[in-house]
């Protein structure tokens, strides 16, 4: 089983005692195991395309159930055919293992 998959197979944790961001080096190794995804800063971000505007809404909603269910909400911009998804932990001011877990999640949803 890959990395990947490892990280699909996990559940978010809540950020309990101020833990601290992710450091570059544990970014930049679990960047390696996401497609698609770039980071800015203390962001990882990633563009979906869709044939139309029913197919863009119906991952929207998928990802917000996911979200429900980890309980870690992505900042989202929707268009018509497109949808950019971001991820940052608010509560540390930074990355966490959790983004890297719902992004390998999204990036699964996306595949389907």
């Amino acid at each position: 089983m890959t990395e990947t998959c490892d990280l699909v197979g996990k559940k978010c944790k809540p950020c309990e005692g101020d833990p601290p961001p992710l450091s570059q080096d544990e970014i930049h190794r679990l960047m390696n195991q996401l497609g698609g995804w770039v980071q800015h800063d203390q962001i990882i971000s990633r563009t979906f395309e869709f044939k139309n505007y029913y197919q863009t809404m119906a991952f929207v909603n998928a990802v917000a159930w996911l979200s429900h269910r980890e309980d870690h909400h992505p900042d989202m911009k929707v268009s018509y055919n497109r949808c950019l998804v971001e991820y940052t932990t608010h509560a540390i001011h930074g990355l966490s293992e959790n983004d890297f877990i719902c992004a390998a999640k999204v990036n699964a949803l996306f595949a389907e």
